[in-house]
């Protein structure tokens, strides 16, 4: 009878093992997944500053285009 009992207790530990095994290899893949996203993140906020920036310069630039065309068309 308690070779049974042993026997019923290190089935369900090694079931168990295989279990937590399981979930340590999904936390360890959530974890690399988590970095390389906040990597990915950490990239698009950088394009998105340049791109902003870039997009000021332009618009200044037009603005400035605008303001010489309408001083040209007054000075005709």
């Amino acid at each position: 009878m308690a070779d049974s009992i042993n026997s019923t207790f290190e089935h369900e530990l090694k079931r168990l093992e295989k279990r937590v095994d399981a979930l340590v290899r999904v936390c360890d893949q959530l974890q690399d997944e988590n970095r390389s996203l906040k990597q990915r993140q950490d990239v698009l906020t950088s394009e998105r500053a340049t791109l902003l920036q870039k997009n000021e310069q332009v618009r200044a630039r037009v603005e400035a285009m605008i303001g010489r065309l309408k001083a040209m068309e007054q000075g005709s």
